[in-house]
C-alpha cells in the first residue's frame, strides 16, 4: 500500500535537507546563552528580621505551652 504525503507543502519547508535532515545552525540553541548579570542582585531578608520572626514564633509557642500546662494543672477553672 502506498500512501500519499498528507502535507502538500512538504517540499517547500525551508532548512530541510533531502531525506529530512536539518543543517547545522538551522535549529535554535538548546539552552539560553545569558551568562552575565540580569539587572539586580537577589538578597534575602536581613538577619535582624529573621531573628525577630523566629523570636515572635518562639514567644507564641511558649505562651501556648504555658497556657496548656496551667490548664492541665488547674490554674484556669
Amino acid at each position: 500500500m502506498s500512501g500519499t504525503n498528507p502535507d502538500p507543502e512538504d517540499d517547500k519547508i525551508t532548512g530541510l535537507e533531502p531525506g529530512g535532515g536539518v543543517p547545522p545552525g538551522e535549529t535554535p540553541p538548546g539552552e539560553a546563552s545569558t551568562a552575565g548579570p540580569q539587572g539586580h542582585d537577589e538578597h534575602g531578608t536581613k538577619k535582624i528580621t529573621q531573628f525577630f520572626v523566629i523570636a515572635a514564633i518562639a514567644v507564641v509557642v511558649l505562651l501556648s505551652l504555658l497556657y496548656f500546662i496551667g490548664y492541665i494543672v488547674g490554674f484556669f477553672d
